[in-house]
């Protein structure tokens, strides 16, 4: 997969300022949204489990081990021959500060109303954020590159397969270290793909009006 960035359609092009403006955006709330599921304590989507569980081997912050293992995962691209884009590097980097930064200022709750308010809005942000940062159109994350990658490498495989057994394999390496796993975790795993199917859609910047690419533009799910 090249990055659009580079080979984008001249209309995207001129809205790069646009672009950029939110994918950071995205990436800042994708990292927020992770703290306020992180402080209900009551369960996290699987990639999550996994850095939790690394977090709590490893005495690092929650945020750091976001950034290693987003790094770890963006080296398995090379046999899969993608190519990332500004997208994809800046968010190793940003989630993992924003996280790390959210989990500094926001309180941990005790009362199960707060909690569960806390899970709530955390799993809608994210799926907010989810559609900034993808519509942005400037490279997919290195997790979601992965899955992509492996099935443009063994054409006829299912996406929804190979998502679905990337992330029990990373949720069951995630329990194993400790990680959180409750309600929220099966929540997330019910409600991100609606929500995705809402927010993607409608953040996904299209080419400036005359200047369309004779060109089909790729999923931005992809």
């Amino acid at each position: 997969m090249v990055s659009e960035s580079n080979h984008a359609p001249s209309g995207l092009r001129d809205r790069l300022p646009r672009r950029l403006t939110q994918l950071f955006v995205g990436l800042a709330l994708y990292g927020a949204s992770m703290g306020l599921m992180i402080e209900s304590a009551l369960g996290l989507d699987p990639w999550d489990v996994f850095h939790q569980g690394l977090a709590e081997r490893t005495g690092l912050s929650f945020g750091t081990i976001v950034i290693i293992v987003g790094a770890a995962v963006l080296l398995l691209w090379i046999p899969l021959r993608q190519k990332p884009g500004i997208g994809t590097v800046s968010n190793i980097v940003l989630i993992g500060l924003a996280v790390d930064a959210t989990l500094a200022l926001l309180p941990t709750p005790d009362p199960l109303a707060v909690r569960i308010t806390f899970l709530v809005l955390g799993i809608v942000l994210n799926g907010v954020a989810g559609g900034l940062y993808i519509g942005a159109r400037l490279g997919p994350g290195p997790r979601d590159g992965l899955m992509t990658g492996w099935v443009a490498r063994k054409p006829g495989r299912s996406i929804r397969l190979t998502r679905t057994v990337i992330e029990l394999s990373v949720l069951a390496a995630g329990v194993l270290l400790g990680g959180t796993v409750g309600v929220g975790t099966v929540a997330y795993a019910l409600l991100i793909g609606p929500l995705n199917h809402v927010f993607i859609p409608l953040f996904t910047v299209r080419p400036s009006a005359g200047r369309v690419s004779a060109r089909p533009l790729p999923d931005p799910a992809a």
